[in-house]
């Protein structure tokens, strides 16, 4: 399914959400550096593949900013992915996505989200998964959405539960976190409008 309708605006007054663009690109790396120890330990980072047609030749690198948001296009414009950054006011506190996206008997996606340490546990990264949730279930008519937690990280647990996740299970070393495989847990949310 592609979205023709991108770029997509969320907004529900206080908080809105839309795509990155290149302009942001000051901003965006201005809030990144500033919180790079408060964010790294929960960073997905790439892992060495020692075979394969995706063989990691050296240290596996991130794309840079350019890349990104030309990437993140893309692929909301083919309706696979949905990547938003967090404005609140003029400032950006954030990013959220909707990834992951499969139609057919399974119509689900997984949100991934990161918060400035300046607006972490004042409500915003929920409103954002909520805002995001209801995008993916009206908008798309996903059935199934999930967020993948590490156990650990209290804060992101609580926002999943104020959102109306539901704990599902827990999956051992699921995503590649900080340098290593980690384990998570699972929360879900399914719509109830679809049959």
């Amino acid at each position: 399914m592609s979205s023709q309708h991108w770029p997509i605006l969320l907004s529900d007054g206080e908080l809105e959400l839309r795509p990155l663009r290149l302009r942001d690109r000051i901003k965006w790396n201005r809030v990144r550096n500033q919180n790079r120890d408060w964010l790294g330990q929960w960073e997905a980072t790439l892992p060495l593949v020692p075979s394969g047609p995706s063989a990691t030749i050296g240290q596996p690198q991130l794309p840079s900013f350019f890349s990104m948001v030309r990437t993140c296009n893309r692929e909301a414009r083919h309706g696979r992915s949905y990547s938003f950054v967090i404005w609140r006011g003029g400032e950006l506190i954030g990013q959220i996505t909707m990834g992951g996206v499969i139609y057919g008997a399974l119509r689900g996606a997984h949100i991934g989200y990161w918060i400035a340490r300046d607006y972490a546990n004042r409500g915003f990264t929920t409103q954002a998964v909520e805002l995001v949730t209801s995008f993916g279930f009206s908008q798309l008519g996903l059935h199934r959405i999930e967020i993948n937690i590490r156990p650990e990280n209290a804060p992101s647990r609580r926002v999943a539960e104020k959102a109306g996740y539901i704990l599902e299970g827990s999956r051992a070393r699921y995503l590649h976190i900080d340098g290593q495989w980690r384990d998570h847990v699972t929360f879900v949310k399914e719509n109830a409008s679809i049959e």
